[in-house]
C-alpha cells in the first residue's frame, strides 16, 4: 500500500478553451530532422518574448521540479513555399509576435551567425522554411490560411 498522500486537486469540469493560439508553419519539403530542428528553434523564441504563453513549473509526486512549458497546445502546420510566404506577410500586417527560420540557418552554427544571415536578406527575399506565430485565435487562423495540419 502506498504511503503517498492522495492529491485532490479539482479538475476543470470542461476543457479549457484558449482565446489565443500558437502555430508553427513548416515548409512541406523539409527533411524530418529539419522539421524537428526548425520547430524547436521557432517555439523557443515565443517563450522568451511572450511570457503569458508559459505555464507554471511542474513537479512530480516525489517533489522533483521540472521547467514550465507552454500553457496551451502548439499546432504544427505544413505549407508550400508560397503559402508560407503569404502567411509571413499576413503575420507582419497583423503585427503578431512571430519567429522565423530561413534556409540559410541550416548552414550556420551559432546564434550570432544566424542573426547575421537573416539581417543580410530583405524581408521580401527571405527563403522561409518555418514561421511561428502567436496571437488571438482568429488572427492566427487567418495567418495560417491555406496551410494544412502536419501529418
Amino acid at each position: 500500500m502506498s504511503t503517498q498522500p492522495l492529491r485532490t486537486e479539482a479538475l476543470p469540469a470542461e476543457p479549457v478553451r484558449f482565446d489565443t493560439k500558437i502555430a508553427v508553419l513548416l515548409r512541406e519539403d523539409l527533411e524530418p530532422w529539419q522539421r524537428l530542428n526548425v520547430t524547436s528553434f521557432l517555439v523557443s523564441g515565443l517563450g522568451t518574448q511572450v511570457p503569458e504563453v508559459i505555464g507554471e513549473p511542474y513537479e512530480d509526486a516525489d517533489a522533483v521540479a521540472y521547467l514550465p512549458m507552454f500553457r496551451q497546445p502548439v499546432l504544427v502546420f505544413e505549407a508550400t513555399k508560397e503559402t508560407l510566404r503569404a502567411a509571413h506577410t499576413r503575420a507582419l500586417s497583423r503585427a503578431l509576435p512571430r519567429a522565423l527560420f530561413t534556409s540559410d540557418l541550416f548552414t550556420t552554427g551559432n546564434d550570432r551567425d544566424n542573426r547575421a544571415a537573416v539581417r543580410a536578406v530583405s524581408t521580401s527575399e527571405l527563403d522561409l522554411v518555418g514561421l511561428a506565430v502567436y496571437g488571438p485565435r482568429n488572427g492566427v487562423d487567418r495567418v495560417v490560411k491555406g496551410a494544412r495540419m502536419h501529418p
